[in-house]
């Protein structure tokens, strides 16, 4: 006799104010092996990530528009998500006397989206990039145009300049 239980405990919607530009499916793999007394427990998975990358507009952004220039000022980007797609267990390996415990499995699935986040630790930067592509080739005010990132990190301003009027 078998049977399938599905429980849901929470449901809890919260307010969500992010600007994704850029989304990247990671594949990632990660491998455990412990020995202990002789005995070696191991286990290898395989895992596919969409990791997001954008704007926190939690965070204080604003945009000013004056006669001759219109100011975006937006916090860096960053990672917004790791949403996993899959998972796949390739090795799953019990040691004589050294066992694969849940504790294991947890920690273990846990790395995996740590290592898609590292891996895609060029992303953000690239969605600050592909904002001031699309500012410029989507919108078309009259004035100069500017996104802005904080000063902290040089290097990281772009000027867009924008030519066809665009109506608010």
């Amino acid at each position: 006799k078998g049977g399938v239980n599905n429980r849901v405990y929470l449901e809890q919607t919260t307010r969500v104010a992010e600007l994704a530009v850029l989304a990247r499916k990671m594949e990632v793999e990660h491998e455990m092996m412990h020995s202990w007394a002789g005995s070696t427990k191991r286990v290898k998975l395989h895992g596919t990530f969409l990791v997001k990358a954008g704007f926190d507009l939690r965070r204080r952004f604003t945009v000013k528009i004056q006669p001759d220039e219109i100011l975006i000022e937006l916090p860096h980007a960053q990672i917004l998500s790791a949403e996993e797609q899959q998972v796949e267990v390739l090795t799953f390996e019990n040691g004589l006397w050294n066992r694969i415990s849940p504790d294991d499995i947890q920690a273990e699935l846990a790395i995996l989206p740590q290592l898609a986040r590292r891996q895609a630790a060029a992303l953000p930067a690239e969605a600050e990039q592909a904002f001031k592509k699309e500012l410029q080739e989507k919108f078309h005010p009259p004035q100069q145009a500017r996104a802005m990132f904080p000063a902290h990190s040089p290097g990281r301003e772009g000027i867009v300049r924008l030519s066809v009027p665009m109506s608010f």
